[in-house]
């Protein structure tokens, strides 16, 4: 099995097919589209091959270490997760042609006018340990 982080994002891919802001959705749409990614998630999850999954809220800052009991706090000029990243979920596959198939079927999730969005997820593999060679 292999892991990999699907990531939903609010911009930065491509355009999705059907590209409307979720904001100018009906409340049935919305609600259509949660319950499908509800619905697979629950479907992996049945085989072993969902792990775990969030949406983000979309505020976030930039922190780092400046020294002792002064961490700075910024809102930029980065390219922020929180303008770009909706949520995220975490599969556990047994090949990479599966984690493309299920990320396939995340894209699908309805939309406006309840049609399939097509957006564009992220798909990165965790890194593994290293082969270790022993002689």
């Amino acid at each position: 099995m292999a892991k990999y982080l699907l990531l939903k994002h609010y911009r930065g891919a491509p355009a999705a097919v059907n590209d409307v802001p979720m904001e100018k959705w009906t409340p049935d749409e919305v609600t259509a589209h949660v319950q499908y990614m509800r619905d697979w998630a629950a479907r992996l999850e049945s085989t072993g091959e969902f792990i775990e999954g969030q949406a983000l809220a979309p505020d976030g800052t930039f922190v780092r270490s400046d020294g002792e009991g002064r961490p700075p706090v910024t809102d930029g000029p980065f390219a922020e997760t929180k303008d770009l990243i909706a949520g995220w979920m975490v599969i556990d596959v047994d090949s990479y042609e599966r984690a493309l198939e299920v990320a396939g079927e995340l894209s699908a999730a309805p939309g406006a006018g309840g049609k399939p969005i097509h957006e564009w997820l992220e798909l990165r593999p965790f890194l593994t340990e290293p082969s270790t060679i022993t002689e």
